[in-house]
Parts: structure tokens; sequence; C-alpha cells
């Protein structure tokens, strides 16, 4: 089981592989938030599900709050929170930085994200403001994440191309499961803290 103090270690230990963006010309650069609490059973991480939207490629997944970085963004992690603000209402700057997770590039699509570890204080001061982007939030355990029994390999259909990759199942029956960055993050973040998912083969 994942113990809050050994994971605060963890990932102050972990020196996160940054992606130089000139090495990637024409991709798009976003920035994630993987928001933590504590609670009797263990530490709980935050996941929204995006409404559906015809211009967003990840229209309906779950994913951590965030979105691209802007011009005007001081730094990838400003992004991260103030985008997390912005589709949540959740304000990190009262949170606990632990961390970043080394960046990823998108599997199918031109795109460089890079995720930054929070532990927010509790209780919570306020409560969730959701914008219209945001169809849902909650909160899921480390445990939950780790038990097999929530595995998966699901069918994907993108770009008119057809995969098989790993997922889990962490609403249930008859909806939608984490896969893709999302799921390649959380997977990255439990190995970081001694623990192992499925892996997403990389084209």
């Amino acid at each position: 089981m994942i113990n809050l103090s050994k994971l605060e270690n963890s990932l102050r230990r972990h020196r996160p592989r940054v992606t130089r963006m000139e090495d990637y010309p024409g991709y798009r650069h976003a920035a994630v938030a993987c928001i933590l609490r504590e609670t009797p059973d263990g530490p709980e991480i935050f996941y929204i599900l995006r409404s559906h939207c015809d211009a967003d490629p990840w229209s309906g997944d779950i994913a951590f709050p965030g979105g691209h970085i802007e011009v005007d963004d001081d730094h990838a992690r400003f992004a991260a929170e103030r985008e997390t603000l912005e589709e949540t209402g959740l304000d990190l700057r009262n949170a606990t930085f632990l961390g970043r997770l080394d960046d990823l590039a998108g599997a199918h699509l031109s795109i460089i994200v890079c995720c930054f570890v929070y532990l927010l204080p509790l209780p919570l001061s306020a409560s969730l403001q959701l914008n219209a982007e945001v169809h849902q939030a909650f909160w899921i355990s480390c445990r939950d994440l780790l038990d097999p029994a929530r595995r998966r390999m699901t069918t994907v259909h993108f770009r008119g191309a057809r995969f098989e990759r790993p997922a889990l199942d962490i609403l249930g029956p008859k909806h939608k499961v984490l896969w893709g960055i999302t799921y390649r993050l959380t997977a990255q973040f439990l190995e970081i803290n001694g623990h192992s998912l499925p892996q997403t083969p990389i084209p």
C-alpha cells in the first residue's frame, strides 16, 4: 500500500525528464495536475471526466485537470495551476507541491504533456466549481488503482485506426475507463512509488 510519507520522499528524489520543446517542432505543450489528498484509508487521486466536445480530442475521457500552456503563462507549472482553477475551482496555491513527473509525448497526437503533483490540505476549504469543460470530478484511492480486478484491455478508435490499450475500470460497468496519456501518467506516478501497471505500447 502507498504510504503518504514514503510517497512524498519518492517524488522529491525523482529527477523528472523534461522535454526540450525545440526538439519537437509543431508539437503543442500542455500541463496537468495530479492532485492527492490523504484519507484514513490512504491517499486518493483527483480525476475529472471531460465534457463531450467535437473539437476536443479527449472529449468524454477521464483526465487530470489541465490544458494547453498559453504564451502568457509564466511557466508550465503556472499553466497547470491556472487550468485547474478554471476547470474545477481548486486553488493549488494552497496545496503542497510534491514534484514533477517525466514529460510524455502523445502516442497519436503531436503534444507534450508535463504533470505536476500536489497534496491538498484537509479539510478542503472550498467546494468544487466545475466549468463547462468538465462533466464530473471524483477521487479514486491508490488502493483501487492498484486492484488487479480493475485492469482491462480497451479498444480505442482514433482517426480511423483501431488500437488495443491497457486501461483501468475506475467508475464501474458501462462507464469510461482510464486509458491513454492519463493512464500513462498514473502508471508513472505509481511506478515512482514502487508499484506497476501494464505499460502502454507506444508506436
